[in-house]
């Protein structure tokens, strides 16, 4: 598993992909971000989102989040929406809410903070992960998945 192919990336479990991220060059996932394979991916994250939440740590948390990740190849931006309520995780690919926290932040950052591979508080820090709204909803959204440590 040193190859990072989104064409085999449904086989991965989070500690793999998590693994997979982290021994991967920031330069290769750049390169398979600003592709063809970008929405698989992606879509492939958003939609395991579910499964990795973790509504005992949610308690009443009520939110909507979304999530905006730039450097598409038209230079666009993929926004999705993870809504947080009565201990239910669900994903939007289409934003339809409005937001209680906006997240902005590179592909090659994205996968980093889903797969535990880097800090979200330095990255906020440095300006590689702006966000906008709730800052302590956004200090608490690793709590609330399952995230696996690289």
């Amino acid at each position: 598993m040193t190859e990072f192919d989104p064409a085999t990336f449904a086989n991965y479990g989070p500690k793999e992909f998590a693994k997979l991220v982290k021994s991967t060059p920031d330069a290769k996932i750049a390169e398979v971000m600003s592709g063809p394979m970008r929405g698989r991916v992606l879509g492939e994250v958003f939609g395991r989102m579910p499964t990795i939440f973790r509504p005992e740590k949610a308690g009443n948390t009520n939110a909507v989040i979304h999530w905006n990740i730039g450097g598409r190849p038209d230079g666009g931006t993929d926004s999705y929406e993870v809504v947080i309520a009565d201990g239910t995780c669900t994903v939007n690919e289409t934003p339809q809410h409005e937001p209680k926290l906006s997240l902005t932040m590179g592909p090659v950052e994205f996968l980093k903070i889903v797969s535990g591979a880097a800090n979200p508080v330095m990255m906020f820090m440095t300006g590689k992960l702006k966000a906008k709204g709730d800052l302590g909803l956004a200090a608490n959204i690793a709590n609330l998945f399952d995230i696996p440590k690289a």
